[in-house]
This record gives C-alpha cells, structure tokens and sequence, in this order.
C-alpha cells in the first residue's frame, strides 16, 4: 500500500530533474493497449511546455503489466521525467485516483497535473494550449477535444454523430465538463476535493470523470475549453456499429440520470429527473430531424430518442455502463 492509501506499487521511475523541481505532472492510466500507449507516450515526451514536466503511466493490468513493461522499456529509450506505477485495484477510477495521488506524492511541487488515456495521442502543443487557456482565463480546470481516429473503413461517416463530436466548439469559459481524457486539473482543485477523487462506486469511464466534475463544479471550481489542444482518439470498428452507438447514447443517457440522482435523491428530485427524461423523449423527435439536417447523417436522428430512453431506463438502473476499463 503507497503511503496516499491507494493499493498502488512503483514498477519504473527516472530522475532526470530534482523532483521538487516539476511543476506539471502527465498521468496515462492504461489497460491492456501497451502497443498504442507507446504511440501515446511518443506524443507526450514529444511536448515542450515552459515548465519542468514528468510523466506518469498508471498500468492497470497488475496480472499482465504489458504496457507498465512497455512504457518502462519506452523510458529507458526516451529519457525523461517519468515514473510507472501500479493500481492494483481494478477499474477506471481506481487508475484515476492511484495516478493522481501518486503525482502528488512523487512530485510535491506540482502545479497542475494533465489527464490523457492510453488510445489517444497528443497534438504537438496540447500541454501549451491547456496551460494558456488556464493562465487566460484563470480558470481551475481546463478540457479539450477528443477527435475521433476511426480505425475501420465505414467509421468516417459517424464523425459528425454527438457520440463523437466535442462537447464544445469554441475556446473559452464552459458549464462543466465530462471527461477526464483531455484536461488539465490546477493544484488547488487537487488540494480541495475530497479522495479519493472518483468515486470508486462509479467504476465505470466516463460516470466517474463526470461526477468529479460536478462535484468541482458544487464547490465553486471553474472549467474552460481549448479549442487547440486536442487528442486523437482511435475508435476500433465494433465502436462504428449502429447497435454500439445506440447502446452508448442510451448509456450517456442512464449516466445524466445517475447522476442527477447522486446530486439530489430526494422524491421531489427523483421526480424532476423523471419529469425531465418525459420531457426530453417528447422532444427527441423534432430534435432528431434537425440533428438529421444539421450532420446529413440519418442515423444521427435517433440520438435523442435513445438517450431519453436511456434517462427513463437509467430510472430503474436498466442501463448498465459498457466500460468497466478501457478496451
């Protein structure tokens, strides 16, 4: 057990710099994807931000540890500031939390630390345009797109579907933000919120990053958006099916109104989310023929209707997550 309390073990670390010394921390959870985390790796070890920086890979695979082996063999290749760690405990949160409270354990100094997952890769000046928008806009939490690479040979027509389109077009103050794939979190976030920071009961990629960020978002904390700093994302061909995105927008769906429940659980509150997922199944007809227009995609027109049936089957915890860990 690490001394943060998570069941975390060190594999791997370099020492190129004082670790006092680094202001910005990279944190890569991964499972099972070693040959694409190397590619991850390249993109990240590849920036040149204006402070001192480390990378940090959290292997969640403590059975096979292909990618801590990988990334450990990257390493030795690419010398930086880079430690590989553990999380013994299964699952998307588990990883989150270990990496991040590791961070803070082996480079006390930080000032803000990076999320990136192990199937994307990073645009040449992510980590600038992350920490710009921050310094812009003093904002605490700082998120960026997360562009689809389709990896089959039918998946570029899904491109303009809300299953994989950013969440926001335009850099600048956002409401909230739902992924921990592409964010940058500043030290006093860190310092604020209670850990472990995900919600080990949420386990699952994408309940758990968007509970945290409600959380931040109760206790005052502000979020941006920018543009610029994206990731490329790889998206393997089962994810182009039409069964698949179906089942994912009826998941995004049944996430809103788990965690709406989480935020109020109330009756009255159970009954406003049941008002709100009727009135949003009402509305999924007229707004599915715009989305129609607006992508030219026809599919795209039952987005709507199956994320409300998601909310309604979320109601009675019909809708279970996909996600567990990463594929």
């Amino acid at each position: 057990m690490a001394p943060n309390g998570q069941d975390i073990s060190i594999h791997f670390q370099t020492e190129l710099e004082n670790r006092a010394d680094i202001d910005l921390v990279v944190v890569v959870p991964t499972f099972r994807r070693a040959e694409h985390l190397v590619k991850t790796l390249k993109t990240i070890v590849s920036q040149r931000p204006d402070v001192p920086y480390a990378t940090l890979v959290v292997e969640n695979d403590a059975e096979g540890l292909a990618g801590a082996e990988a990334a450990k063999n990257f390493f030795l290749q690419h010398p930086s500031n880079a430690a590989v760690i553990i999380a013994h405990r299964r699952g998307h949160s588990h990883a989150c939390n270990g990496g991040w409270a590791t961070a803070l354990d082996l480079y006390p100094n930080l000032r803000a630390l990076a999320g990136i997952y192990d199937d994307e890769v990073a645009a040449p000046e992510w980590l600038d345009g992350l920490m710009g928008v921050q310094e812009a806009l003093g904002a605490d939490i700082v998120g960026g797109p997360q562009l689809p690479v389709f990896e089959g040979s039918d998946g570029q027509r899904w491109k303009h579907h809300p299953i994989f389109s950013p969440r926001y077009d335009e850099t600048g103050p956002v409401p909230r933000l739902y992924s921990a794939g592409n964010v940058l979190l500043t030290r006093p976030v860190l310092d604020s919120m209670a850990r472990p920071f995900l919600d080990p009961a949420l386990n699952l990629v994408g309940v758990g990053d968007a509970d945290f960020f409600n959380r931040c978002k109760a206790k005052g904390f502000s979020f941006a958006w920018a543009a610029e700093a994206w990731v490329a994302e790889a998206v393997p061909p089962h994810h182009t099916t039409a069964s698949w995105i179906r089942a994912r927008s009826r998941e995004r769906g049944a996430i809103s109104t788990l965690l709406e429940h989480q935020r109020d659980s109330s009756p009255t509150g159970r009954l406003k989310t049941f008002g709100r997922s009727t009135a949003m199944l009402a509305a999924s007809l007229p707004r599915g023929i715009k989305l129609w227009v607006q992508t030219g995609l026809a599919a795209a027109a039952f987005y709507h209707f199956h994320v409300a049936s998601g909310r309604l089957m979320g109601e009675f915890g019909l809708a279970a997550g996909q996600k567990h860990e990463p594929e």
